[in-house]
């Protein structure tokens, strides 16, 4: 799989690049006080952590006709669970949302969309909640199929995803783009790359401001781009790589210093 994944990548694919006004939400900086949304990655110890929050609710809210796949949910659930610690559990909680925007989507859209419907505060007793919302029409940027806004919130763009789907039989298909790209935004809210640490391993694309340079990871710099499709053969990065979650493991130890935290140990 790596070695047909890399001489795909290297012989056929022309990616679009993803910036920070992208995939990361453009402009997001720390909010003040009276918002405390936070930016990807604030809420990362909160996460790793079980000293305050010992369970964990990933809230999925989609527009009709856009429910993830089954797939997707079962993989978020498994992958969040294999880097934070949550020994009450982490629940999974899909609610049909009709949201007032089905055309082009910003990041404050998402933003403001995203805190009208949540169910809770993101830091809720001693239960975490983060949101993944999935509504109908695209980001402004249309290459650009997820995007992480604030601490607690991302958004995966059905629309772009399903064209984004592989142009030769299908593959690889809507679902194997959608799971990728789910763990990778998610995979922001964790502060992954270099979002509030700065890692011991230099494995972050230096064109490429919060990505890691592995074809191998999921939080490589291609995952969110519509050219994705162009593999054709191979699997789709949906797991972080071993110097994820070392960067992770760091973070939670105290051995890697973090930034821009809205709760620590």
């Amino acid at each position: 799989m790596v070695d047909s994944f890399k001489k795909v990548l290297g012989l056929t694919l022309l990616i679009v690049s993803c910036s920070v006004s992208g995939c990361l939400g453009g402009d997001l900086g720390i909010l003040g006080d009276d918002d405390n949304k936070g930016i990807p990655g604030s809420l990362a110890l909160a996460c790793l952590s079980s000293q305050k929050y010992t369970s964990m609710v990933i809230e999925i809210d989609y527009a009709p006709g856009y429910m993830p796949e089954s797939s997707s949910t079962d993989l978020i659930k498994q992958r969040v669970s294999e880097v934070c610690d949550k020994p009450e559990g982490i629940t999974v909680k899909l609610t049909e949302t009709n949201f007032d925007n089905q055309g082009t989507w910003t990041a404050d859209g998402v933003r403001s969309s995203g805190w009208e419907h949540k169910s809770n505060d993101p830091m809720t007793g001693s239960t975490l909640y983060w949101q993944a919302i999935f509504p109908q029409g695209t980001y402004n940027d249309d290459s650009v199929l997820g995007v992480a806004v604030d601490a607690s919130t991302v958004a995966i763009f059905g629309d772009s995803v399903e064209e984004a789907k592989g142009p030769i039989f299908g593959r690889p298909s809507a679902e194997e783009v959608e799971n990728s790209v789910l763990v990778h935004e998610i995979g922001h809210l964790l502060g992954l790359v270099n979002r509030v640490y700065t890692s011991p391993v230099d494995h972050e694309d230096k064109d490429h401001p919060g990505h890691s340079n592995n074809e191998d990871s999921v939080m490589y710099w291609a995952v969110e781009s519509s050219d994705i499709g162009n593999i054709i053969s191979g699997d789709l990065p949906d797991e972080f790589d071993q110097d994820d979650k070392n960067d992770l493991s760091g973070m939670k130890s105290g051995e890697i210093e973090t930034t821009d935290q809205l709760w620590r140990p």
